[in-house]
């Protein structure tokens, strides 16, 4: 092992120019807080909604969203990091993005309501039909949400932006808990995701202090939707793989299984989406920024995928070494049998997260096109691949489907190093730092479940020696391993970037 591979040789601080690190800085700041918020409020009303709900509950609203979902993707037309991501966007562009948006969110409320018939024909669910005619408002809503949005995230306004999200996540968890209690079932998930869609569009635009104007002609949008067209094409194809998994559950397991599935699927993705889509907020401006200094770029890229491997890998090692006691005492008995799920997915999510910081080098150097290349290739192997899992070891059931897709994960995270290695970014140093940290959590980990399996019989024993296995190991890895010490030390000088002047 080469113990150079973990760490930067020189801390990402010393990098970036004083005001851009300084902006960045305060933004990782303010939009972390805001992530703690949402993930404290995501995490209570996963609490308290699955102890008043249903695997069957969660289920039919998976059933429909694993379809409709895909017109998120369409509504947002890669439009809001185009905006982004240009270097200049007129007053004229920015009004004409806002109606761009807003009439595809409304085509697709129209195709929702007017499909929901066949959704429910497909899964030989006909309570699905009034499920998915009720989301249906949610496109429009935020449609019209997008390019406020992006008017803040372009502005660099994090502290705006997070003040948004949590409140409008804040207004659907008090929706959907009040709905749950009064025993209305699968429509409290409705209300929550209504609710908050609402809620978002309204503090987006009291907040951003942005106007839109008529659409006119005669303002130049050519290169904002080839960028779109290209990444929405990309997140099209990502979107498929990432729920062909649900759909083949839902309609050859039914609801209750792939309730289960789905419960431990939005635990992985809980502090996946919280890290990874804010860190991208930040990561996108600032390497959009930086791309013409190759040293700063680079440098730049290492430390925010050494922060979100960290981060992230942490307390996935923790979470998979101790999923059943977490799961049984946080979400109660029922949901016992969701446990090997969430072990197998936590897998494909640490490979998930190693693969963030290629996506930052796509969208940062402008290669949309490339990755739509490259996702094409990968995502439809994976489609494929978790096909064949389902035909092939149909057995396992849903295990079987999730053990595919985590395979095929890992294997897109190496496909797309190499896809990248003609760009210009260190895609060397990238393979090297993501492997070097998922060691290191994966012995943590180990070392935790070995721990409460040895010595502890409760459950809260479990968690309890789980717990000082972990940090011990921790501890150890630090003082032994000198490459994984420089890695922790790095992530600990990200204060540097606080004080910068």
């Amino acid at each position: 092992m080469r113990t150079g591979n973990v760490s930067a040789a020189t801390p990402a601080s010393a990098a970036i120019t004083p005001r851009l690190g300084r902006l960045a800085a305060r933004g990782a700041l303010l939009t972390m807080g805001g992530q703690a918020c949402k993930i404290l409020l995501q995490f209570g009303g996963i609490v308290v909604l699955a102890r008043l709900l249903s695997p069957g509950d969660y289920g039919l609203l998976a059933m429909v969203t694993a379809i409709v979902g895909i017109g998120e993707v369409l509504r947002d037309f890669g439009l809001s990091s185009a905006a982004v991501q240009a270097r200049s966007v007129s007053p004229q562009q920015r009004s004409n993005l806002f109606w761009i948006n807003s009439a595809i969110g409304l085509l697709l409320a129209l195709t929702v309501f007017v499909a929901a018939p066949a959704i429910a024909a497909f899964y030989a669910q006909p309570a699905l039909q009034p499920i998915a005619q009720a989301l249906a408002p949610s496109f429009l809503l935020n449609g019209l949400a997008t390019q406020f949005r992006a008017q803040l995230n372009r502005d660099m306004r994090f502290g705006r932006l997070a003040a948004a999200d949590v409140g409008g996540q804040a207004l659907g968890l008090a929706a959907g808990v009040t709905l749950a209690l009064r025993g209305h079932g699968h429509w409290a998930l409705v209300a929550q995701q209504l609710a908050q869609a609402l809620g978002t569009l309204l503090l987006l635009a009291a907040t951003s202090g942005w106007r839109p104007g008529l659409p006119r002609r005669g303002a130049e949008m050519g290169g904002f939707l080839r960028y779109g067209g290209n990444l929405m094409s990309t997140q099209l194809v990502v979107y498929l793989s990432r729920n062909v998994d649900a759909l083949i559950i839902g309609q050859r397991f039914g609801a209750e299984l792939l309730g289960l599935y789905n419960r431990a699927s939005q635990l992985l993705m809980l502090p996946l989406n919280q890290i990874n889509a804010p860190a991208t907020s930040i990561a996108l401006p600032v390497l959009s920024r930086l791309h013409d200094d190759s040293e700063r770029y680079d440098r730049f890229l290492l430390h925010g995928q050494a922060v979100m491997l960290h981060v992230t890998l942490a307390i996935f090692a923790f979470a998979g070494a101790q999923a059943e006691p977490l799961m049984v005492l946080v979400l109660g008995e029922q949901w016992a049998p969701a446990v090997p799920l969430f072990q197998i997915l936590a897998v494909g999510g640490a490979f998930q997260v190693a693969a963030q910081a290629s996506y930052w080098v796509f969208l940062s150097k402008g290669l949309t096109a490339s990755n739509l290349r490259f996702t094409l290739v990968s995502r439809v192997l994976l489609i494929a691949g978790i096909v064949f899992g389902a035909q092939w070891g149909a057995q396992w059931g849903a295990q079987g489907v999730a053990t595919a897709y985590a395979f095929g994960v890992a294997l897109g995270w190496l496909g797309g190093l190499f896809w990248l290695r003609a760009s210009g970014a260190p895609v060397g140093a990238m393979g090297r730092n993501a492997l070097g940290v998922m060691l290191a959590y994966g012995l943590c980990g180990l070392a935790s479940a070995a721990a409460a399996q040895e010595w502890a019989s409760s459950l809260v024993g479990r968690l309890a020696f789980g717990t000082t296995a972990m940090i011990a190991a921790f501890l150890l890895l630090v003082a032994l391993w000198p490459a994984f010490r420089r890695s922790v030390m790095d992530i600990l000088r990200s204060r540097n970037l606080l004080r910068a002047r």
